[in-house]
């Protein structure tokens, strides 16, 4: 038999593969930032780019000059009259001193000469005032610090801790955390007993019906009918067949009801106070307003400083008098600061025409509101524009629209939709809202079904599934007709 062996031999492949540039990558990240986090990756380069100046806000436009490298020749005149005497040599000259002076100024601060003891008082008193909201894990980790148990159990209820979900349930089963953890099954018991004992109570519960219990039994009810309700008949609470409920427990509908009653005051959720706050102050990049007889279309560019390249490192370049490596680092410098100005007026005319053609399909909407908010997909709007959906897509994430009727993500205007009985097309935001009103008129004692719904909106000819209807309600945050309905 032959033996066989290993062939080695180099081999040249020719494939494609698309790569993006950093360049390209750089003007992506510029186009979907929101208005908040521009400024700062402005401010940035700015700091990082000598050959980037910033202009007054009500100087020259944008545009000006910025992407051909030529100002204005007012602007060129008054650069050059300032700079005819200044030698590239005075200038690292003068920049060397600056950083002289700023070394000097931190050394004698780190002598202590200038820093006293009523200094560091006042710093620490400022840095102590400052609000900070507490997560969720920093409120019962502190519990369980000041809490006499070992550092085993408070080794557990760390894992414990970063097990909850958001809503402060332990979803995990105690064994699975124990094997993972490399804890005794006992010392996780031992560990959640403690955790469950913890403020918020219900804190570490395993679900919803739990969740209630712990809260029950920790305000000492745990004789109570309200108890015996959520631990042996749960099921029917959440159906809220209290005749049901009532025959089982032998008591009457009036001592059921009182029991839901004191179990509707507990806390569902007890994470949930606790979420990280992430609400931040929206700065909308598009106003719309009425303008006479039409919708008018204005950008919010107060965020955006004014940049251009200096005519003085121009200068230095066209006298000629730099090194191959000085002349280089500028010339680079200037490129990169060309490209981000281009890139910020790309992202700007971009966003104003996603925004005016909005305008052309939402006009109902402007006129009327959310009720009148026709369906519309980033397809439409990317044919039309004549742009690839996925730059739609970059292009209105995190970006906001201030119209009339409030302030609104540009997100919020693409949703798909249905027909209307005269033909019109209807956004599911619509629908939507519909729904809303339609629970929010109903008899409470006799709440609409999904299926009562739908016969309604059919009724207004829009033709939509009752696991539809269903699904819009849980968006809505509204509770099965069931559990709607009052005695």
């Amino acid at each position: 038999m032959a033996a066989q062996g290993f062939n080695q031999e180099l081999r040249q492949k020719q494939t494609q593969s698309q790569v993006l540039a950093p360049q390209l990558r750089h003007s992506l990240k510029i186009l979907q930032v929101a208005a908040q986090d521009l400024n700062i990756t402005i401010q940035e380069e700015l700091q990082t780019n000598p050959s980037l100046e910033e202009m007054p806000m009500d100087g020259v436009s944008l545009d000006d000059g910025t992407l051909n490298g030529s100002d204005g020749e007012n602007h060129e005149q008054e650069s050059a009259n300032q700079n005819e005497e200044l030698k590239f040599d005075e200038t690292f000259e003068i920049l060397s001193k600056i950083d002289q002076d700023w070394r000097d100024h931190l050394s004698e601060a780190s002598s202590g000469q200038s820093f006293t003891s009523a200094d560091a008082e006042r710093r620490d008193h400022f840095f102590d005032s400052l609000v900070n909201e507490t997560s969720l894990q920093e409120h019962l980790l502190s519990q369980a610090s000041l809490s006499d148990i070992s550092a085993k159990d408070y080794e557990a209820i760390e894992y414990l801790v970063g097990s909850l979900d958001i809503n402060g349930f332990l979803n995990t089963p105690l064994s699975d955390l124990a094997l993972v953890s490399g804890m005794s099954l006992s010392e996780m018991q031992s560990a959640h007993q403690t955790l469950k004992s913890f403020d918020p109570p219900g804190i570490g519960a395993f679900d919803f019906q739990d969740c209630l219990a712990t809260q029950l039994e920790l305000q000492g009810l745990r004789n109570s009918d309200a108890y015996e309700m959520v631990q042996r008949h749960f099921k029917l609470l959440t159906r809220r067949r209290i005749p049901d409920i009532a025959r089982k427990m032998g008591i009457n509908s009036d001592e059921v009801q009182a029991a839901i009653d004191d179990i509707a005051l507990l806390d569902p959720a007890p994470g949930r106070r606790f979420s990280e706050d992430t609400n931040r102050s929206v700065l909308p990049d598009v106003v719309v307003e009425r303008d006479e007889d039409k919708w008018k279309v204005t950008l919010n560019s107060d965020y955006i400083p004014r940049l251009r390249i200096s005519p003085y490192y121009k200068e230095m370049i066209a006298r000629g008098q730099l090194s191959r490596q000085e002349k280089e680092y500028i010339q680079e410098k200037m490129r990169s600061g060309k490209f981000l100005i281009s890139s910020i007026e790309q992202r700007q005319q971009t966003i104003e025409r996603i925004a005016n053609e909005i305008v052309k399909l939402q006009v109902a909407f402007l006129e009327d509101g959310v009720a009148k908010l026709k369906p519309c997909t980033m397809t439409q709007v990317a044919y039309t524009v004549g742009v690839h959906e996925t730059t739609v897509s970059r292009a209105i994430a995190n970006k906001y629209i201030q119209t009339p009727h409030g302030v609104f993500e540009m997100k919020f205007f693409f949703t798909p939709g249905y027909k209307g009985g005269g033909g019109e097309d209807i956004s599911n935001t619509s629908v939507k809202e519909m729904i809303q009103q339609l629970v929010s008129n109903e008899e409470p004692t006799k709440p609409l079904s999904d299926q009562g719904i739908v016969a309604l909106l059919k009724e207004k000819e829009i033709n939509i599934a009752r696991r539809t209807v269903a699904k819009y309600r849980e968006e809505l945050s509204i509770l099965p007709s069931n559990l709607r309905r009052q005695y």
